[in-house]
């Protein structure tokens, strides 16, 4: 790690992060024509967004934010319907993938050093994290250029939300390499679901400016005012098949995926550094569990 890299991570040390994650919440929910189109005309010459597979609404984004959580045209993502695939739940660049030890997730493999967090901690609750015991785990890093939607990897009922307030630290390598736990330390809505390989979690982990996190037909779950941890009310939907849109960021951030030992296989393309796209198989199932 360089100097600059540590220095980047002792500024969000110094920086008050969640009052600058509100003032970014609110910029870009601005709706001034001049404004938003400024902000999403230098966005995408910064980022080289690919803006072809999006849809535009009729008279174009209400603000900066309706452009970043756009969504795709018909067939700009193809969900692989082979029977025993996990697709990719999100566009993004692998951060890691492994194997639980005992009850630990790999953060982030480094030289020198390698670093673990609980994973109890991590989604909040023992006795939903005990079935995943030796079990496997996906991160998936969503830069700011990618597609932000997420979509259910899997089929299955989603039976229940936690809700895991935390500090809104950057989510990038640099940032995991040098700040201990730094998925538990952030703020972080986790989605149980049970399938017929077994039980399944998709945690949205926010970020620095990445403060708020939607669920497809609900609205905005987080953030939430009273910051307390704990269950969150179910939605209406409760069945997703495989490839359905579960809900996005409102800015970018990291999605991880965890399931217990002997219910997938990752397939040898799917490694840290690889880039994905929605849809795509990432690993294989078993028949069942």
């Amino acid at each position: 790690m360089t100097v600059s890299d540590h220095l980047f991570v002792w500024l969000q040390h110094c920086l008050p992060k969640r009052l600058l994650t509100a003032l970014i919440y609110r910029i870009a929910r601005i709706e001034s024509p001049g404004f938003k189109d400024f902000l999403i005309r230098h966005f995408c010459r910064l980022y080289a967004v690919d803006t072809a597979e999006a849809i535009v609404p009729a008279g174009g984004y209400r603000s900066f934010n309706d452009f970043f959580t756009r969504a795709l045209r018909p067939g700009a993502r193809v969900v692989d319907t082979s029977p025993r695939a996990l697709t990719s739940p999100c566009d993004g660049t692998v951060a890691e993938r492994g194997d639980l030890i005992g009850s630990d997730v790999t953060q982030a493999t480094l030289a020198a050093k390698r670093r673990t967090y609980r994973l109890d901690a991590f989604l909040g609750d023992a006795a939903r994290a005990r079935p995943y015991q030796n079990g496997r785990f996906a991160t998936i890093y969503l830069a700011p250029y990618n597609y932000h939607r997420v979509h259910v990897p899997l089929d299955g009922t989603l039976v229940g939300l936690q809700y895991e307030p935390g500090l809104l630290y950057s989510v990038n390598m640099t940032t995991a390499a040098l700040v201990d736990a730094l998925y538990v330390k952030n703020e972080r809505l986790v989605c149980h679901f049970e399938s017929p390989q077994g039980p399944y979690a998709l945690v949205f982990v926010g970020a620095l400016n990445v403060g708020s996190v939607s669920l497809t037909g609900v609205g905005e779950v987080l953030p939430r005012a009273d910051r307390h941890a704990g269950p969150l009310p179910l939605p209406e939907r409760r069945e997703y098949r495989r490839g359905d849109e579960l809900g996005w960021f409102n800015m970018g951030s990291t999605v991880v995926l965890v399931f217990p030992a002997g219910a997938i296989e990752f397939t040898d393309d799917f490694k840290p550094g690889a880039v994905v796209r929605m849809g795509e198989q990432i690993a294989t199932t078993a028949a069942t569990l």
